[in-house]
């Protein structure tokens, strides 16, 4: 890890950034583990409403969410909520989660800290040839990879996206 002292601000424009093409959606990274010391990663997401993620529980790291465009749905374990552009969501780790995208598209901001979890999505993700939404896949996501590989960052998943299994 670096020292404080060799930490530089970061500055980008709202196209730049490191851009993964991840399960359906596009994101563009702006800050990484490596460049804070690891105290935290940040994210611009870009999904469409095929978009719905598996509850599931950090106990890494806590998230930090704020939507820019678009409608996103959010789950707690106590909470079901719909969140519209300025919509800020805080889910603390160990916090069962999940979301999906109501809205055509959606656009989020997203931070996770103490960083990490941003090695799992350059992993498992493909660098993106442009700043768009992926092409669909040619066949479905591997599932138990992905639980697999997350499971080594500290996440479990819990349940199917809502929508799907119940």
């Amino acid at each position: 890890m670096m020292e404080a002292a060799q930490l530089k601000p970061i500055l980008l424009e709202g196209k730049q950034g490191r851009a993964l093409w991840h399960l359906g959606a596009l994101l563009t990274f702006k800050a990484l583990g490596t460049e804070t010391n690891g105290q935290f990663w940040a994210l611009e997401g870009l999904a469409d409403r095929s978009m719905a993620v598996p509850l599931h529980s950090h106990s890494r790291e806590d998230e930090f969410w704020f939507v820019l465009d678009g409608t996103i749905r959010f789950i707690t374990a106590t909470e079901d909520r719909i969140g519209e552009p300025g919509t800020f969501v805080y889910i603390p780790r160990n916090v069962p989660h999940t979301f999906q995208i109501l809205s055509e598209t959606a656009r989020w901001f997203g931070v996770g800290t103490p960083a990490g979890l941003d090695q799992w999505f350059f992993e498992t993700g493909e660098p993106a040839k442009t700043l768009t939404l992926p092409p669909a896949p040619a066949a479905p996501p591997n599932v138990e990879m992905i639980v697999a590989t997350l499971r080594q960052y500290g996440t479990e998943t819990l349940e199917p996206p809502p929508g799907i299994g119940g």
